[in-house]
């Protein structure tokens, strides 16, 4: 046990030597946090913005009627509802038709007869929305002046308070641009982990330090399981201080079961470390680093790591063999679902995944002369 954490220890003091760690881990996904979460906000916003609204009309209403009309034309012009009396010669349906003018609204005695165009369905729909208030504010008012004329007008003063509320139970929550982005460079740089483990076993060979390893009164699988746990931890405390930083800094949501989510996180990095090592195993260190950086890349760019994927239909596919794919679905609905159970299922897979690769490479060691 001893000989595992004096390697556990050389490990980690090594790693946090090297500045070349702490800039991959920490400088550079903070920078691309930013950079992609400021450059893409638009593609995560969910407004949609509708511009001014054209309405021509036609009114024939009585000298009674006629004030409450006006009353709601200059209400409807406060929300860029614009409204424009057509003339003797205008064919209000012809005009709507070609697209000059959103609504067209016949006003009489016995209603309004709103006409709108089919291709913008959404300032239809608010047209339609805001003639249908009017009418029930209208019919109100008439039925008050059979009674109370002098009470009338009251049927379109503004309400001062709103007597009944709405709201949601359960709203549809949706990650930002930052949100989103500080889960995605988070999991994918989980994935690098695999790098630094490669060299995990190569590195001694190319320091020329491997056969004094051997020599060691050190079993060989103690030498793995301290350079394994080194490795998981130096990556562990990266992951940790990116979180924090970017939930101080740049105000990204990581919910309100951070230490359930960290905990998954801390699984990813386990199947990370032992993909390097199960690569570095069986192939060249030149070799495995070419390997596990294509893999990397597919897994990131399939995982929407550097762009959101959505509706990819066919694609669909490719998307759920991306390991970046399944945790990154399952951090997203424990933060804006509480669904903690989306953990579950993830973490059993890259616990199953990683036990296996290290069963096999521990089994190939043992065999292995030298390291």
């Amino acid at each position: 046990m001893s000989s595992i954490l004096h390697i556990l220890k050389k490990e980690v003091i090594t790693a946090f030597r090297n500045k070349r760690t702490i800039i991959f881990m920490l400088a550079f996904p903070l920078v691309l946090m930013l950079v992609l979460g400021s450059a893409l906000s638009n593609a995560f916003d969910k407004t949609v913005s509708v511009g001014e609204i054209h309405v021509l009309y036609k009114s024939s209403l009585d000298k009674n009627a006629a004030p409450y009309f006006h009353t709601f034309q200059q209400y409807a012009e406060k929300s860029d509802i614009h409204f424009e009396k057509a003339g003797k010669n205008t064919d209000g349906l012809k005009e709507v038709k070609l697209g000059n003018a959103d609504g067209y609204a016949v006003v009489n005695g016995r209603g309004i007869r709103l006409y709108t165009n089919g291709r913008n369905s959404i300032k239809g729909s608010i047209l339609e929305g805001v003639f249908s208030a009017f009418t029930d504010q209208y019919n109100l008012a008439a039925e008050v002046m059979k009674t109370a004329p002098e009470k009338a007008g009251a049927a379109f003063r503004k309400v001062k308070n709103n007597y009944i509320q709405t709201e949601s139970l359960l709203p549809k929550k949706q990650p930002g641009s930052m949100d989103y982005y500080a889960i995605v460079i988070t999991t994918m740089i989980c994935l690098y982990a695999s790098l630094g483990s490669s060299t995990l076993i190569a590195g001694e060979r190319i320091r020329k330090t491997a056969d004094r390893l051997i020599a060691a009164p050190v079993r060989k699988s103690s030498i793995f399981i301290g350079k394994l746990f080194a490795d998981v931890f130096v990556y562990a405390l990266c992951i940790a201080l990116l979180i924090v930083v970017s939930k101080v800094v740049y105000k990204a949501n990581w919910g309100d079961h951070l230490p359930l989510v960290c905990l998954l996180l801390l699984t990813e990095i386990i199947f990370s470390v032992s993909i390097g090592i199960g690569v570095s195993m069986f192939s060249k260190s030149a070799g495995a680093r070419a390997i596990l950086n294509i893999f990397i890349q597919l897994a990131s760019f399939f995982g929407g790591a550097y762009f959101k994927i959505e509706h990819a239909g066919k694609l669909q596919a490719l998307l759920n063999l991306s390991p970046l794919t399944w945790i990154n679905q399952a951090i997203t609905k424990i933060i804006y679902n509480n669904d903690l159970s989306a953990a579950i299922p993830v973490a059993a897979a890259n616990l199953c995944i990683a036990l296996l690769i290290l069963l096999i490479s521990v089994t190939a060691l043992q065999k292995r002369e030298g390291l």
